[in-house]
């Protein structure tokens, strides 16, 4: 099974960011993947990163007349380092705590994407802090960088979000897998990197959606399950209004039809539909999006809402 750990796992909405706050949001994350582990499920986990970027970009940015900043990508680098270090302590602690006798490892991920997606062209995810719109203007002049206006809090620069191919240490982590150890993986939607002709590899500045990037990680890891955990029990359609309907046990069909119908937003909930229709499309038996305190429930059929193939599967699971 392959684990996707919302935002909300890692720092949550009016916290500061501190490394107290984060150690104890992993924490109550990891007790939950705990349970999913000594119900017998063999997990590899992945997280998201964006709030963490964010912050080393402030960081950068304030010491830049001392020492250089770094690029996106080694930013994302030094993230999956950074929280991959909580989950593998926070994890092991609360294996010692139930006996499960397991090591936890981070795996720093490299994600193949296509130089000539045209995310490239048209780059829409915003990155690092607001800025005013004079400030804004001159990196666009002076950086030949895109930024736009983010819904009247301040410019954000944006960057391509381009969609991934492969991962590059795939092997590795099966192998670490197979020999029964928990395995962190392509957190904050891995490195982006583009492969030359002569199979080098090279960073570029992007970010990759988390979800998509977890569901290629469940494809070329074999999983059976992709578990998308965010802060919501399920997807709902007419989110917001009184017509709100919490979806549970759907076919491919089903959920591809709301999607037609425009019921999932891009910069939400949509990236995490699309992932887990992909999921099964290609050959998954099920994928679930639920919170994260529902996770041993939601895998056991009773919440969340869970993506099959067919009538046939969803009626084993209803």
């Amino acid at each position: 099974m392959a684990v996707a750990l919302g935002g909300n796992a890692i720092l949550q909405a009016g916290q500061e960011g501190t490394a107290d706050e984060q150690l104890a949001n992993v924490k109550n994350a990891c007790e939950q993947i705990a349970k999913l582990i000594d119900s017998g499920y063999e997990v590899v986990v992945s997280h998201g990163n964006g709030p963490q970027v964010g912050s080393l970009l402030i960081q950068h940015e304030a010491g830049s007349d001392e020492v250089p900043p770094m690029p996106l990508e080694i930013c994302g680098a030094q993230t999956q380092g950074q929280i991959g270090y909580m989950v593998q302590q926070s994890l092991g602690n609360v294996f010692r705590e139930l006996d499960i006798n397991k090591n936890v490892l981070t795996t720093v991920t490299q994600v193949v994407v296509n130089e000539d997606d045209e995310a490239f062209a048209n780059p829409t995810k915003p990155v690092g802090p607001f800025y005013s719109e004079e400030e804004a203007k001159k990196a666009m002049e002076e950086k030949d960088e895109n930024w736009i206006e983010d819904s009247g809090r301040g410019w954000r620069k944006v960057v391509a979000s381009p969609v991934p191919q492969k991962i590059v240490e795939t092997e590795s982590i099966k192998e670490l897998i197979a020999n029964d150890n928990v395995v962190v993986a392509s957190g904050g939607g891995g490195i982006p990197v583009v492969e030359d002709e002569n199979e080098q590899l090279s960073g570029v500045e992007a970010v990759i959606d988390k979800d998509l990037a977890t569901r290629k990680l469940a494809e070329e890891v074999d999983a059976d399950i992709l578990m998308i955990l965010t802060d919501v029990p399920n997807v709902a359609i007419n989110f917001g209004t009184p017509q709100q309907e919490n979806l549970g046990i759907l076919t491919i069909a089903e959920m591809e039809e709301y999607q037609a119908e425009g019921h999932f937003g891009t910069g939400s909930m949509g990236p995490k539909v699309q992932a887990v229709v992909d999921f099964v499309k290609n050959g998954g038996e099920r994928a679930i999006i639920t919170s994260l305190d529902q996770a041993l429930e939601a895998i056991e059929g009773k919440t969340g809402t869970q993506i099959c193939a067919d009538k046939d599967a969803v009626n084993q699971i209803a």
